[in-house]
């Protein structure tokens, strides 16, 4: 099993509207692979403005199936132009298990 940490660190004058706009064109895509995702997250303390989610994988194939498929998605295209401009940074990392973690 893999994880897959991604962290969109976003303009501050977009903060509001970047939600929308996941709610409204990203999630009715990325819904569809839920069975992978560990979670979506909003920062509140800390380094602010960021949207972080965590998905989990059988493999790097798993992955690079489920990203792919995505890309491939005119729906899911047009979802990347409209939160693109919003976004300041992104920061993805592939985390591997402890052996004495929990199971997620």
């Amino acid at each position: 099993m893999i994880y897959e940490l991604r962290t969109y660190n976003v303009k501050p004058e977009h903060a509001g509207e970047v939600v929308a706009v996941y709610e409204q064109y990203g999630w009715p895509q990325l819904k569809k692979w839920r069975k992978n995702l560990v979670g979506y997250f909003i920062s509140d303390i800390g380094p602010l403005h960021q949207i972080v989610h965590l998905w989990k994988f059988a493999d790097h194939d798993a992955r690079d199936h489920q990203w792919t498929s995505l890309r491939a998605n005119p729906k899911f295209v047009d979802f990347g132009r409209r939160i693109r401009p919003m976004l300041a940074s992104q920061e993805n990392k592939i985390l591997k298990a402890a052996p004495w973690s929990p199971k997620v």
